[in-house]
């Protein structure tokens, strides 16, 4: 049976009790004290009036069964075609639902329900599907953009390889030791590309074990171990922090400070650059903050360096580079830890990256 089947059978059935509990009120509280045999005395003289009619109890039961009856027969088709009515009317929203839940499975899943009434059950249920729409439609989108600039970055290397080859194959006085560095370079960013997409897929899955982590001694691991490239590159690192504990994996959060830390170096300015690295300790949260200075960056370009392979203007120029996926395996770590990511264009130019993550209680 349909579900608005089963609901007009319950509403009839309802009624139907309910007007067999009212006749037993009647019949338990009233008839039953009518008794069957009355007697009334009455002169029997000439010319006096006839004794007046007394019913007893059958003669009450005779005429009130057929009526209550009848009564019963109506209450039981005005509860069919009303319950039938109501149920239609209630289960409206519900094919509304399945309708639109039909399409989402054919792979539509820019249609909303869009459902107005009051806020009831109903209301909230196709709300919450609509908005389950809509993260399923951006996720798959951003997974589909996804795929299609690795597919291109993965292309990249491969191209460059195969060109290089066949021109060495067609050059007789190919410098061997020359063709064989330059594969070497090409494959290790090959190599570097597919661990980072590797890191940035496992993240997505959650497929980490969680344990308290101390985020101020990540912090310190991170700077200590990108340290020799600051020098390097003349640029001052500067670190205060705190105490912080939080649940997660050790090694991504590790991931998400190296990463932080390495773009704030690299993306700096050519002299007199610094970085400045903050671990803060909130109530319910911690945050991990990573200041650099830098080129302006537009608020429109700052947005976009989030995504997979975007990068910033004259970044991809630069030696250590990178594959453009260091801020999005931030973003998608620090999503897999209930965590959100802050990126903000500093005035004076650079960026600040916050981290907030839950504090363990």
């Amino acid at each position: 049976m349909s579900v608005r089947l089963k609901l007009t059978l319950s509403y009839a059935a309802v009624i139907v009790v309910t007007g067999i509990l009212l006749l037993a009120v009647v019949w338990v509280f009233l008839l039953r004290y009518v008794p069957d045999n009355v007697w009334v005395e009455w002169p029997q003289q000439p010319g006096a009036p006839r004794a007046p009619f007394v019913p007893n109890r059958s003669d009450l039961e005779r005429a009130f069964v057929p009526r209550a009856a009848t009564m019963m027969a109506f209450l039981l088709v005005f509860g069919l075609i009303g319950g039938w009515i109501l149920a239609g009317r209630m289960l409206a929203p519900l094919r509304k639902i399945t309708a639109a839940t039909r399409t989402a499975a054919d792979g539509s899943l820019s249609h909303r329900i869009a459902l107005e009434g009051p806020g009831d059950e109903f209301r909230e249920l196709a709300d919450g599907f609509d908005d389950m729409l809509a993260k399923l439609e951006a996720q798959v989108a951003e997974q589909q953009r996804f795929a299609a600039n690795a597919s291109h970055e993965l292309r990249t290397p491969l191209a460059i390889t195969q060109t290089l080859l066949d021109v060495a194959g067609r050059d007789p006085d190919r410098d061997v030791d020359e063709l064989i560095e330059r594969l070497r370079l090409i494959n290790s960013r090959a190599i570097e590309l597919t661990e980072a997409l590797l890191v940035l897929s496992r993240a997505d899955q959650r497929s980490f074990a969680s344990e308290p982590v101390d985020l101020s001694l990540v912090a310190e691991e991170a700077v200590e171990t990108l340290l020799p490239l600051a020098e390097q590159r003349g640029v001052r690192i500067e670190t205060s922090g705190e105490e912080a504990s939080v649940h997660g994996s050790p090694a991504l959060l590790l991931q998400v400070a190296t990463n932080l830390i390495h773009n704030a170096i690299v993306h700096n300015l050519p002299e007199g650059g610094s970085v400045s690295v903050t671990v803060v300790a909130h109530e319910r949260s911690v945050v991990l903050t990573v200041a650099n200075t830098g080129e302006e960056l537009s608020r429109e370009l700052v947005a976009t360096l989030t995504e997979p392979f975007q990068r910033g203007t004259q970044r991809i120029h630069v030696d250590q580079a990178g594959v453009g996926l260091g801020l999005a395996i931030v973003k998608s770590i620090t999503r897999a830890h209930d965590g959100n990511l802050a990126v903000l264009s500093r005035p004076g130019g650079g960026l600040q990256v916050s981290v907030e993550l839950p504090r363990t209680p």
